[in-house]
């Protein structure tokens, strides 16, 4: 550690990369993956042959999800690593490794002591939101967003020329909409970085010029995302009357260590010893900010607030929408850290500790839901290819975990060359199919009742 005190900031940078990669290496391990977009992409990358750079979703600017940046990367990868998850994770693992780095050089940068900046990019790293999100490849876009935003503040705090620097906010402003468009919130924390560093001219300036790209992004998409994709039963459904619903589930979900994502949380209101227990943490952790002094408290809920921006409107509260707030709730409490008193400081530690241990416990989840996948996809191929062109029915042995099968069959076009299309059906709860389902992912034949073999 006294090393690491007296040493240059690449050294800092790579010792928290390599502890992050150490504590996350479950999921650089996991042999397979969480849902149907990485199947479906996957098949998409094997059309793009070529150039995956090179198409049309570049100039397709009326598309409602237009992330050039993050599908072609994702065609890229696809492409190379689809069929070695260990490397495929190892990617999303290691990008994510850089984002807590970066996130702790830049709380150096602010002041704060290496000791507390090093911790808070590993509960960072730890905490559910980030290890729901790396764990997944479909989540590379947020990836991509926060790495830009976290660049422009590291960028901020060097000496460099203004010209060179307002350069740089202007460039990583735009890929981080090329990525995904919750980039928009970006003005919006640079003004608030302004605000909270005494009003410096440099944020300031940082803030217009990060703004012009976001305007043009605007004018050219707003009518698109609002009227995108319809349907009640859309993610991507809106209404300004979820704004308190969603921001209170995205304050909770860290804070209730049995669920594994945010969405429906509080479908329901704020029934439950969980709900209550969660609210009583949170409350706990405003009064600890507030015992710091009322502007950490007024920074956890603005810039948190600012970090998920447009996704409150929506009527889901998917849980990587949250990776970006998780990264600025943890600046702000580590900042908080010196000026609390050691009561406050007892609550941030028992909130941390709640919120790490939510964080292995989603860890553990995407681990399992990979295994499962890892068996259950060369088996229904295999099962798809011995059906002669008949649709082939599935049982779920445990109907807790239908939900996971629902997405492994949701219009996958095909696996390793078998086509899947609708030939794959899971049958109503209480029936029986051609195959059930197991506990590990593996088809068992109804009739003959002999287990599959689980490698095509």
């Amino acid at each position: 550690m006294k090393r690491l005190r007296q040493g240059p900031q690449w050294l800092v940078f790579a010792a928290v990369v390599l502890g992050v990669l150490l504590v996350q290496s479950m999921l650089i391990f996991n042999p397979g993956y969480f849902s149907h977009d990485e199947l479906q992409w996957a098949v998409l990358a094997n059309q793009h042959r070529g150039c995956a750079f090179c198409n049309g979703m570049w100039t397709d600017l009326h598309a409602f999800q237009y992330r050039p940046l993050t599908f072609s990367i994702w065609i890229w990868l696809s492409q190379r690593w689809f069929e070695h998850p260990y490397a495929f994770h190892a990617v999303l693992v290691g990008a994510g490794a850089v984002n807590a780095a970066m996130l702790a050089l830049l709380l150096r940068r602010t002041g704060v002591g290496l000791v507390a900046a090093v911790v808070g990019a590993m509960v960072f790293a730890l905490g559910p939101y980030t290890l729901f999100t790396v764990g997944w490849v479909g989540t590379l876009a947020d990836l991509i967003w926060v790495f830009c935003s976290l660049a422009i503040g590291l960028l901020m705090q060097r000496d460099m020329r203004p010209a060179w620097s307002y350069a740089a906010v202007f460039g990583l402003t735009l890929l981080a909409l090329l990525a995904k468009e919750t980039a928009v919130v970006i003005p919006g924390l640079l003004a608030l970085a302004w605000w909270f560093s005494g009003r410096r001219r440099a944020w300031a300036v940082a803030t217009m010029v990060a703004a012009l790209p976001v305007l043009v992004y605007l004018v050219l998409r707003l009518k698109v995302i609002l009227h995108g994709p319809a349907g009640s039963a859309d993610p991507y459904a809106w209404g300004l009357a979820s704004i308190p619903l969603r921001w209170a589930e995205f304050q909770l979900f860290p804070l209730v260590t049995n669920l594994f994502g945010s969405d429906g949380m509080l479908a329901h209101g704020l029934h439950g010893s969980h709900l209550h227990k969660a609210l009583l943490l949170w409350l706990a952790l405003a009064w600890a900010l507030w015992r710091a002094g009322p502007r950490y408290l007024g920074a956890f809920l603005l810039a948190g607030t600012v970090a998920l921006g447009p996704v409150l409107i929506l009527d889901v509260a998917a849980t990587w929408y949250g990776y970006g707030f998780g990264a600025v709730a943890t600046a702000v409490c580590v900042m908080a850290w010196k000026p609390m008193p050691r009561p406050a400081r007892a609550v941030l530690v028992l909130v941390t500790g709640v919120c790490v241990w939510h964080g292995i416990y989603v860890m553990r989840m995407t681990r399992d839901i990979g295994e499962k996948q890892a068996r259950f996809s060369p088996a229904l191929a295999t099962a798809i290819q011995h059906a002669d062109g008949k649709p082939v029915t599935l049982s779920v042995q445990d109907q807790r975990e239908r939900w996971i099968y629902v997405r492994f069959t949701f219009h996958i076009p095909s696996y390793r060359g078998v086509l899947i299309g609708d030939r794959a059906r899971l049958v109503a709860p209480g029936r029986s199919g051609d195959y059930e389902i197991m506990a590990d992912g593996a088809l068992k034949r109804r009739a003959p009742s002999v287990p599959l073999n689980r490698q095509p």
